[in-house]
């Protein structure tokens, strides 16, 4: 399979979780995951949207690269500093805990304005 983007912008508001999940979920099934590895994917995905709202973006832009060895995902982030604002500070802290648990890499831009979360195809993780 060659590359797949797909590029999602959603409201960076709770409700609009779910519409992230499900996209992740069937783009992992695209590059062949199995059932564990889609809830890993689904998961992640949900994780790196809780993180990406805690920044307080008025939108969440988010790009999908759908190969058949993985399914990486870019989450834009807002302007807030979670370290600033102690409630904000333990979502991300708890965001960050799962996603290292269900994804394979997760990183955030140097410049703090994308956070990059990488799932595999073939790893199943303990979460």
């Amino acid at each position: 399979m060659a590359e797949s983007i797909i590029r999602l912008s959603v409201p960076a508001e709770p409700s609009y979780a779910r519409s992230v999940r499900m996209m992740a979920a069937n783009l992992a099934v695209l590059c062949s995951m199995s059932v564990d590895e889609v809830e890993d994917a689904r998961m992640a995905a949900e994780e790196a949207f809780v993180y990406a709202c805690a920044t307080q973006p008025e939108s969440c832009d988010m790009t999908f690269s759908v190969t058949t060895e993985s399914l990486d995902m870019s989450f834009s982030l807002g302007g807030v500093v979670p370290a600033e604002d102690e409630a904000l500070s333990e979502q991300i802290s708890l965001a960050e805990l799962l996603l290292s648990a269900v994804s394979d890499s997760y990183e955030v831009a140097d410049d703090r304005s994308e956070l990059r979360v990488t799932k595999l195809v073939g790893v199943v993780h303990d979460a």
